[in-house]
């Protein structure tokens, strides 16, 4: 079955996200098992020549895969309407003719970078707890924020503030402040009462 999906027509339709600087395009095809966030164009020059790719052109300012979907975020003095169907029929015509989407070993590289990020974390007597707000982040935020074309991953614990990167459409996104401070950090404060607020990094 999965072989008539892989040399059939590409299927792309768009979603709105959160982030007006930012759409889902959904395929019917598996792009990437997993996460694959590209904000950096020499990054995506290493790992993802499709990334690399859109980002050669002038309106695409960082390219993000989960799973089916690639979340573009825009350069902000370009507007939807212009650059939508251009970015589709690109994306179709990419997936197509079989062009490459992420290259091997990206999935180990791109563990072993968090897992160095996050090592430090859970060292010592605050490591219990940044381990369960990990675990909480991971369990109830991580697939509302991928609903809507993002992703979040907890960075440090340190002092009661718990520090996250947002991915995707939920980087930069205004409203995601307001998901933030108003759920994330609510419900984190309490089921872990060691918290005291949630700071976003960025990258």
């Amino acid at each position: 079955m999965e072989n008539t999906v892989a040399k059939g027509p590409v299927m792309l339709y768009t979603e709105q996200t959160p982030n007006p600087e930012a759409l889902k395009y959904v395929t019917n095809r598996l792009l990437h098992r997993g996460i694959a966030d590209f904000k950096d164009k020499d990054l995506a020059a290493q790992w993802s020549p499709m990334a690399h790719s859109l980002m050669e052109l002038p309106y695409v300012k960082s390219v993000y895969f989960n799973n089916n979907y690639i979340t573009i975020t825009k350069e902000m003095n370009y507007e939807w309407a212009d650059i939508m169907l251009r970015l589709k029929e690109f994306i179709k015509d990419y997936l197509e003719k079989g062009g490459e989407v992420i290259r091997e070993g990206f999935a180990e590289f791109w563990d072993k970078y968090l897992a160095e990020q996050n090592a430090v974390q859970f060292a010592g007597e605050e490591g219990e707890i940044a381990r369960r707000v990990k675990e909480l982040i991971d369990t109830y935020v991580k697939p509302a924020v991928e609903m809507d074309g993002g992703n979040i991953e907890f960075k440090a614990f340190e002092k009661g503030r718990v520090y996250v990167t947002m991915q995707g459409s939920c980087s930069g996104c205004p409203s995601s402040t307001v998901t933030l401070k108003a759920g994330i950090e609510g419900m984190l404060k309490r089921m872990v009462p060691e918290v005291t607020e949630v700071i976003q990094e960025m990258e």
